[in-house]
């Protein structure tokens, strides 16, 4: 085993890599952003190449070298690969696309390696597939087929057309030429610039990748020219070490193979680094130490992708905050501005108190104001009840409305948020208040008026104050308490806001001669409080439906530390 700078002979660089296997395929990516796709297609690639290729490599860096044979639709790759080992092992032909499982030439004393070793995320097939295919051949499996042409040390895999119109081919080749220890890339004299085949090869100079090139199909009067022009090309990517076999356009033999005296150099070649150790070491190096030299890179690009999904996380849950913590400030200020001392509530109001002239009683003193309640509570308790009922719907009417106006602003948020559009999308009930919130805020404030019976009633203890409480009546106490917690009225204007302050001013005058005028301000902050707090309640748990939406696809907040601690134990392991 040899040992480079890059490349130790112990077991902490293989441990640190598959540490960040681990790390790398832990990581998900759920909420729909720009950099999504791209994050996901990343991580995958990145997995599924230490699996394929880092980690068997580095268990084994004098283990037979992987030549992965890719290039464009029609560029002769089967062809080549029947040529170099003079028989028909891969099919080959002029339809398009072709899905088979791809095809693994070796040695049989490498058996072992190729059929337990590399590539062990796919199945495996044994023996030659005829001409027409077998039942069996699936592009999740490997068909493995044995040739004494080829020297032991060395196999050549044809994969599929790296520009297929069929997507699962063109990413299968990407996955097997991502577990190449070489590239032996095969283009024609007619297609050599094509675009799809520079993104590959831009690839592989960027990590490194061991690559040689199979110019096919060359005209005899453009050899020269096409050949310069390609290594020029190369030479920008630096490639310009990758050797150039060229392959003169020519009548194919018997077999549907190429003349010898066109493959052989390439063969040569070939069996020289199967045959000399410290050639096949050198491009296995290459390799290797380009794909970790990535493998910075790539986790980088998760990092920023992992943050990008904190960040949308975050900001969901910003704008479903933000809405309601809005919605409790909107009741808030409902209860305290004087817009639930409207209309009806005054009609009401009034008629509790006995008669439409109880504003000219209030300078008369509240003796007289009293005898008038203690009349209407005793002779006629319908007044009380309906100005209670009254007071509850707008209460309740108010909590609703808030809730409801919160709903609609997370949903226009969320649209306007990265991922937010897609969680609606799919929880639709997320677009409005729950079903069951009417019924909750009903609920709410009846029992919010419980307990301000129960208010009145402790602090009602003494005897001289129990006997108002009784003269007044409990019930009619506790509206005029809802009363006094509204007593703020800067939200109206004109005749109406002179009869609510009025309204205020008396409500507050009865309570202070049954309690007192520090007891009743108690009273009112209590009821004013626990109030709020309910609100503030159900608040919470109406706004923990797009909280727990969003928590549901949110990513572990370790993901981009855990993602970048994995790289640098790698680094620090070479």
């Amino acid at each position: 085993m040899v040992d480079s700078p890059a490349i130790r002979g112990d077991d902490r660089l293989p441990d640190a890599v598959a540490h960040l296997k681990t790390v790398v395929e832990r990581a998900q990516f759920p909420i729909e952003l720009g950099s999504t796709a791209e994050a996901r297609a990343a991580r995958t690639s990145l997995v599924t190449q230490l699996d394929d290729y880092v980690l068997p490599r580095l268990a084994a860096l004098d283990a037979p070298l992987l030549v992965v044979v890719g290039g464009s639709t029609g560029s002769g790759k089967s062809t080549l690969v029947n040529s170099v080992v003079r028989e028909a092992v891969s099919r080959s032909g002029v339809l398009r696309p072709t899905t088979r499982a791809p095809v693994l030439v070796h040695h049989e004393a490498d058996r072992e390696w190729f059929t337990t070793k590399v590539l062990p995320r796919f199945g495996r097939l044994t023996g030659r597939s005829d001409s027409q295919g077998t039942p069996d051949d699936d592009m999740g499996s490997v068909r493995l087929v044995t040739s004494d042409s080829l020297p032991a040390g060395l196999a050549l895999l044809d994969a599929p057309d790296i520009d297929s119109v069929v997507a699962a081919n063109r990413e299968l080749s990407r996955q097997l030429l991502n577990a190449a220890d070489l590239w032996l890339f095969v283009t024609t004299a007619a297609r050599y610039a094509d675009a799809v085949p520079w993104d590959l090869l831009r690839e592989a100079g960027d990590r490194g990748t061991s690559v040689a090139i199979v110019l096919d199909r060359v005209p005899d009067d453009a050899v020269v020219e096409v050949r310069e022009d390609l290594a020029r090309m190369l030479a920008e990517q630096q490639l310009d070490s990758a050797p150039i076999f060229t392959v003169r356009e020519t009548v194919l033999e018997d077999g549907g193979l190429l003349p010898e005296r066109e493959v052989g150099p390439l063969r040569r070649w070939l069996t020289t680094l199967a045959e000399d150790a410290v050639a096949r070491q050198a491009v296995v190096r290459r390799t290797l130490s380009g794909a970790l030299d990535s493998l910075s890179g790539r986790v980088s690009g998760l990092v920023e992708a992992s943050d990008d999904q904190l960040e949308a996380a975050a900001g969901l849950r910003r704008a479903a905050d933000r809405a309601y913590d809005d919605a409790l400030e909107g009741v808030d200020l409902g209860v305290s501005d004087g817009t639930l001392l409207r209309g009806e509530v005054l009609a009401r109001w009034q008629e509790f108190v006995g008669t439409g002239e109880f504003l000219r009683t209030i300078e008369s003193g509240i003796g007289r104001i009293r005898d008038r309640i203690t009349a209407a509570v005793k002779g006629q308790p319908q007044p009380a009840d309906q100005l209670g009922e009254v007071l509850q719907s707008g209460v309740a009417s108010l909590i609703q409305a808030q809730a409801d106006r919160a709903a609609s602003d997370v949903r226009r948020q969320w649209r306007n948020t990265p991922g937010g559009e897609v969680l609606l999308a799919q929880r639709t009930a997320l677009g409005m208040s729950s079903v069951e919130l009417p019924d909750r805020v009903d609920r709410l404030v009846r029992d919010w008026q419980s307990d301000l019976l129960a208010m009145i009633r402790d602090e009602g203890q003494d005897k001289r104050t129990t006997a108002r409480v009784l003269a007044y009546g409990v019930n009619a106490l506790s509206v005029v308490l809802m009363l006094v917690v509204f007593t703020h009225t800067s939200g109206l204007t004109g005749a109406e806001g002179g009869i609510a302050a009025g309204s205020a001013v008396l409500a507050q005058r009865i309570l202070e001669a049954i309690f007192g005028d520090q007891a009743v301000r108690d009273l009112a902050r209590r009821a004013r409080r626990d109030l709020m707090e309910r609100v503030q309640r159900l608040y919470a748990d109406e706004e923990r439906r797009y909280l727990e939406a969003v928590d549901d696809v949110a990513v572990d907040s370790n993901q981009s530390s855990d993602l970048a601690q994995a790289a640098v134990s790698i680094r620090a392991a070479r």
